[in-house]
């Protein structure tokens, strides 16, 4: 696990350890720091306790300086100002995940650029960049339920295309409206348009219906790529070439791109620009995926009538379906099912009532924003941890296999 991993890691699972402790769960919190320490003693990897380092030192500045941030946003309900504070919190995480996957970015070009020089790296490669091998991943988890074989090439694929899922399954599309940097991206990019051509270009409903299929249909080609592998071809295959380098040939699959690479990226671009959300919305299979599964989480954006100013009060309200970012009609349902929400919360924290609207289970079990920061960020960072301890994160591909390799990128096919 390289320094940029580790400190990101332990930053934001010390953040989760203290925001436990303000929301007064002490107990888990003292859990989770058990649980914690044990992993670095464990393991005595150097970059974890430089990590662990700056998280004693970065935190308690920020406490001093933003003790609502840093603390969660205070008691997230208790007034208008307070319920923004779950924007807040969630935009300064999504910020910071998308600076963290950045510096991994160059360092991962910094190492491939001098594996491609012949020069021994002075950066290890960083195993988080496997998050971007999901095909990779399916075939991995393929191979462990089907024959028992776990990947040494790139473990961490399979790793994080379980923890995502389980973030599904947990707490709806979290991943996609709190982590995902594409999505991120894509905000910034409609925002630009925003600037110069401030129209709206809100396809039908039909049209939009349409576009949405599109996702699912790329999660359904991805997903059939890895069905149909026969199991008995899966250890050739993770033993390849090809599976060995896989990182880099995506990497120059997004630097080197063809023709119609330059189209399809053009298209994606051009939805993200036109339509908020444009690309998780119609294009991202992972979104598709966590779409689905979302399904069947037991937490959702439900809607209390009684405390709700439309039914309570007899006023005429939509500020919640207006904050929505994937313009789900809120203000008219009960239970928000949508595949489309991604557990933002703006709906929340745009609603004048403190109890109309509210992420929790059927059974009344609640939710904060805080309290979904928490979950979040355990499930991405302390199963990654936990499989790092297990020895099932990093690579076990030598820098001279990848040099050599690299140097016929081209000619290496499936």
């Amino acid at each position: 696990m390289s320094t940029i991993e580790s400190i990101t890691l332990m930053l934001a699972l010390v953040y989760s350890i203290s925001l436990l402790y303000w929301s007064k769960q002490k107990w888990g919190a003292a859990i989770s720091a058990g649980v914690l320490t044990a992993a670095l003693a464990t393991t005595l990897h150097w970059p974890l306790f430089v990590g662990l380092a700056v998280s004693l030192v970065v935190l308690p500045l920020f406490n001093k300086f933003q003790p609502a941030l840093a603390q969660g946003g205070s008691i997230v309900g208790e007034s208008a100002r307070g319920r923004n504070k779950a924007d807040d919190l969630r935009e300064m995480i999504r910020h910071l995940l998308a600076l963290s996957m950045l510096l991994v970015g160059v360092q991962f070009a910094i190492n491939a650029a001098m594996l491609k020089s012949g020069v021994e790296p002075l950066l290890v490669r960083p195993d988080i960049g496997d998050a971007f091998l999901p095909i990779a991943g399916g075939i991995e988890l393929k191979a462990i339920i089907g024959l028992g074989i776990w990947d040494q090439n790139h473990p961490a694929a399979a790793v994080m295309l379980v923890v995502v899922v389980l973030t599904g399954l947990l707490c709806k599309r979290a991943f996609c409206g709190w982590a995902c940097p594409l999505g991120l991206a894509g905000d910034y990019l409609y925002a630009l348009r925003k600037r110069f051509i401030k129209q709206e270009f809100a396809p039908p409903a039909w049209l939009d219906w349409i576009l949405r299929m599109l996702k699912y249909l790329l999660m359904a080609a991805l997903i059939l790529l890895v069905f149909t592998m026969p199991l008995a071809s899966i250890p050739h295959y993770l033993d390849g070439y090809y599976h060995k380098v896989a990182d880099l040939k995506m990497a120059v699959f997004f630097l080197n791109p063809t023709a119609i690479s330059l189209v399809c990226f053009s298209i994606i671009l051009g939805l993200a620009a036109w339509k908020r959300q444009g690309f998780c919305r119609y294009i991202c299979p992972y979104g598709a995926l966590l779409g689905l599964v979302s399904f069947l989480s037991p937490f959702k954006i439900r809607r209390s009538t009684e405390s709700c100013l439309i039914e309570g009060k007899g006023m005429k309200c939509d500020k919640c379906t207006r904050a929505c970012p994937a313009n789900i009609i809120v203000h008219t349902q009960t239970t928000i099912r949508s595949d489309e929400c991604q557990a933002c919360m703006s709906c929340i924290s745009a609603c004048p009532k403190n109890e109309a609207l509210h992420f929790s289970t059927r059974w009344g079990t609640k939710m904060s924003a805080r309290g979904l920061a928490v979950l979040l960020l355990m499930l991405l960072f302390m199963i990654p941890l936990w499989a790092y301890v297990g020895g099932f994160w990093h690579s076990e591909t030598t820098t001279e296999v990848r040099m050599m390799l690299i140097q016929h990128l081209n000619s290496i096919g499936h």
